[in-house]
């Protein structure tokens, strides 16, 4: 095995673990990184974060991601709400999952952002995409105070993505 110069197994042992468990800190003494709303009730569930982010952004930011979150989990009701990307400079993000990821939802100072995973794969009729457009993977929309998002389009395009995901591979 090849080794930078000075270091050990041990030290690597040591890193590996550092690694592994990185972004684990309990986010406000509640929640840790990944923690999704269907596991057991030792950690603050995924749900209950974003409740508490909603609160904590308030005004139209806070609306906005309310009435987008209700219609994620309208548009498909197996949806598993999550909280990830747990860190010292971040305090994590809200991300919808179905076999898979199918959007995050994000609150800047100007714009309530909600990134498909997987956008540029999906048909956008009603165009709605309306940022992160040049790339190959990944399609957004930003939300401005005032607008309103066109909630039977962006059910539809929520479903896409979730079908975009397909089912859970099967063991072999």
């Amino acid at each position: 095995m090849n080794r930078m110069p000075g270091t050990s197994a041990q030290g690597a042992r040591k890193r590996r673990t550092a690694h592994k468990h990185k972004g684990t800190k309990p986010f406000d003494g509640a929640a840790q990184a990944g923690t999704r709303s269907r596991e057991p009730a030792t950690e603050k569930p995924a749900s209950r974060l974003i409740d508490q982010r909603i609160r904590d952004l308030g005004g139209w930011r806070g609306e906005t991601l309310a009435r987008m979150r209700a219609l994620i989990l309208e548009a498909d009701p197996e949806m598993t709400e999550e909280w990830k990307w747990v860190k010292a400079s971040s305090p994590g993000a809200p991300v919808w999952s179905h076999h898979g990821i199918v959007c995050t939802g994000e609150a800047y100072t100007k714009v309530v952002k909600l990134t498909f995973a997987r956008g540029a794969r999906i048909l956008d009729p009603s165009r709605l995409f309306n940022s992160s457009l040049e790339g190959n993977t990944r399609r957004a929309i930003d939300i401005h105070e005032g607008e309103k998002v066109d909630a039977v389009a962006f059910k539809a395009l929520v479903k896409t993505a979730v079908a975009q995901n397909g089912p859970p591979a099967k063991k072999r």
